[in-house]
């Protein structure tokens, strides 16, 4: 895991090697081992690096580095797990490694450069398993290629800065080493910011500066200084994945199909297993995670290193199931309890942490279990990904369950329904909730209830989603200026043939919601603290054959999940792992009430959002009322304001 950045332009400059040290010195936590830089300045180009050591520790996995045939210059952050399989392959056909007396080392960048010269950039990047964001430079074409991978693991912004022949294209994994760029312009997009207030983070493409782009996950950008437009296409489409297979579904039985799927993912564990530096996993106890863990420990001649983060508070805590799956696998498992007070010591780290706004809370209990596992090993495996494959979320199984039920009913009656449902706090639902079975329960229930309350008058399916995916529903009421752009989940849905509903949230949660929110709170944590995250359930191979894979072995009897349960529970007891979906969160509602509300009074203060001239203060002040007064729970629409407030103040 690395961090990369660069440039483009066609003003030459007397510090452009100063220029990218300061680009890399500021990700330097993304690769605190080695830096390195490459410029050609008759040409405008320059790349800089920041490694984490991972595979070849040694000088031979330097970058910059250049191609065997000497046309190719890359900078790559991430790994490519069946490199070695592709340098047999390369031996195969023969290379232009051998006239210049073989591989000089083992790391994957070496094996990726002698593929873009053997089969050229795209070919060898479609012949690939990983995780990455690369930056080549052509030196034949004189044309710089930026890729990232098919689902979005590696973060890669760019974008033009400056006018005419000034103008400067600039790249790199975080924000930050753009930021340091003299050209950079830090303009704020309101209209991204309009995004955010929906939905807790920015979606691809979009930042939250004007101009400043997001390479969205599984495609290429080619840009030159003879053509400024960039050439933005794809290689791999999880759209069409998800058509193909639907259209396409396996033709076994359950059996077969758990079979297969167990073959797979323990192929894709063995493959991310593989470094030259200590290595773990995550483990919340939960479906995914004790699966990932379970096949690591089956191909581990060693008790695998497994972390949780536990918290006191009720309904917050995983740590007690994580630890009872860690003692039946064997694990060498290491919990840390947290106390309310050091978790909220990371919220000043987050606007600099995360470089955009990010309003997703469970980035809190993220970035300590990082910090933890940090201290043990320096690459940890979780189990993302695995709701969005293999329909976990409780908002899929209870769309399935009411939207047939509640379509036939008139609109106005729903709309009263909505009402009395809302005239119940939260706590009082959660209270009732109590009372039903174990596996009828779900976690935060009232909150859930009450957002589902208020999207019981959609009128399609489609509304609905975004109604339950929504944190503030109209966020040009509070955005000044703003206007909500097109997203994949608007104006550039794509078609989603065959896909019944639930399987079009699926999708959709996997084209947006996984990369842009998931994947992204991950990499900051993870690299924050310097440690490599690697996720086995988005192998690709994973990922298109649970797309072909029956909806009814996904989602049976109201349960989702089931065909992934069956492979854990060949693993861990089903005893152990029975429970309803917890999520991965702090209790921020009560923080606000209580030692954070002086931080949060002081950034929602009337004048002070007038001033900063970029939110309408009524609605926000209205909802931070009731909050305290308990009234209502508006944790996540306040954190969404307060997590912009806290970046801008950063930012200044």
């Amino acid at each position: 895991m690395c961090g990369i950045a660069g440039f483009l332009t066609a003003a030459g400059s007397d510090s452009a090697e100063a220029t990218l040290s300061r680009m890399a010195d500021a990700i330097r936590h993304r690769g605190p081992d080695d830096s390195g830089l490459w410029s050609d300045r008759a040409v405008g180009i320059g790349l800089a690096h920041r490694r984490l050591s991972i595979v070849d520790l040694s000088p031979a996995g330097h970058q910059p580095m250049v191609s065997p045939s000497g046309r190719y210059v890359v900078v790559f952050n991430g790994e490519i797990y069946n490199h070695l399989d592709l340098r047999a392959e390369l031996d195969k056909v023969g290379t232009g490694v051998t006239a210049v007396g073989g591989w000089r080392g083992h790391s994957d960048t070496e094996t990726l450069l002698a593929g873009f010269d053997t089969w050229g950039i795209i070919a060898t990047i479609e012949r690939a398993i990983g995780m990455f964001a690369i930056a080549v430079w052509d030196r034949e074409s004189q044309t710089l290629t930026l890729v990232r991978d098919r689902i979005g693991e590696k973060p890669l912004y760019y974008g033009w800065q400056g006018q005419g022949e000034r103008a400067c294209f600039l790249f790199g994994s975080e924000l930050k080493a753009l930021h340091v760029h003299p050209d950079f312009c830090s303009e704020v997009n309101r209209d991204a910011l309009c995004l955010f207030m929906r939905h807790n983070y920015i979606p691809a493409p979009y930042s939250i500066y004007r101009n400043i782009f997001k390479l969205p996950p599984g495609c290429s950008l080619t840009v030159s200084l003879r053509e400024r437009e960039p050439k933005l296409s794809a290689y791999w489409s999880l759209a069409q994945v998800a058509e193909t297979g639907v259209a396409s579904p396996f033709a076994g039985n359950a059996k077969q199909a758990v079979d297969e799927l167990e073959i797979l993912l323990k192929d894709a564990v063995r493959q991310q297993m593989m470094a030259d530096v200590p290595l773990g996993a995550f483990l919340s106890g939960g479906i995914d995670s004790s699966t990932v863990v379970a096949l690591m420990q089956a191909q581990s001649l060693r008790p695998v290193k497994t972390f949780t983060i536990g918290f006191n508070e009720e309904g917050y805590n995983e740590a007690v199931h994580a630890k009872a799956v860690a003692k039946h696998l064997g694990t060498d498992h290491t919990e840390l309890y947290v106390s309310p007070e050091q978790a909220m010591t990371v919220i000043p780290k987050l606007p600099l942490l995360y470089d955009e706004p990010f309003s997703d809370s469970s980035q809190i209990p993220t970035f300590l279990v990082s910090e933890l596992a940090k201290q043990h090993v320096t690459v940890s495996l979780s189990g993302d990904a695995g709701d969005e494959l293999f329909c976990g979320y409780n908002r899929y199984v209870i769309s399935n369950a009411w939207w047939n039920k509640m379509q036939p009913i008139p609109l106005a009656l729903r709309q009263v329904v909505s009402k009395v449902l809302a005239s119940v706090s939260p706590d009082r639902w959660n209270q009732l909730t109590r009372w039903l079975p174990t596996a009828s329960r779900y976690a935060n229930f009232g909150d859930k209830l009450h957002k589902g309350a208020a999207v019981l008058d959609s009128r399609t399916l489609e509304e609905l989603y975004l109604g339950l995916i929504s944190h503030w529903p109209c966020p040009t009421d509070i955005v000044l200026q703003g206007a909500e752009p097109p997203t994949t989940l608007t104006d550039h849905r794509p078609n989603l043939r065959g896909l019944d509903g639930v399987q079009q949230m699926m999708a959709l949660d996997g084209l947006t919601y996984l990369p842009d929110d998931i994947l992204a709170k991950v990499d900051r944590a993870a690299m924050g603290v310097s440690l490599e995250s690697r996720v086995p359930f988005l192998d690709h191979r994973v990922v298109e054959f649970a797309w072909r894979i029956p909806q009814s072995m996904k989602l049976r009897d109201g349960i989702g999940k089931w065909i992934l349960r069956e492979v854990l529970y060949r693993h861990v007891p089903k005893q152990l792992i029975e429970r309803p979906k917890m999520g991965f969160g702090v209790p921020i509602d009560v923080w606000l009430r209580g030692p954070l509300k002086d931080w949060a009074e002081a950034l929602l203060d009337e004048g002070r959002l007038r001033r900063e001239g970029f939110f309408n203060p009524g609605p926000i002040r209205a909802k931070w009322a009731e909050h305290l007064s308990g009234k209502r729970n508006w944790q996540y629409l306040l954190w969404d304001v307060l997590m912009f407030q806290a970046w801008l103040e950063n930012l200044r």
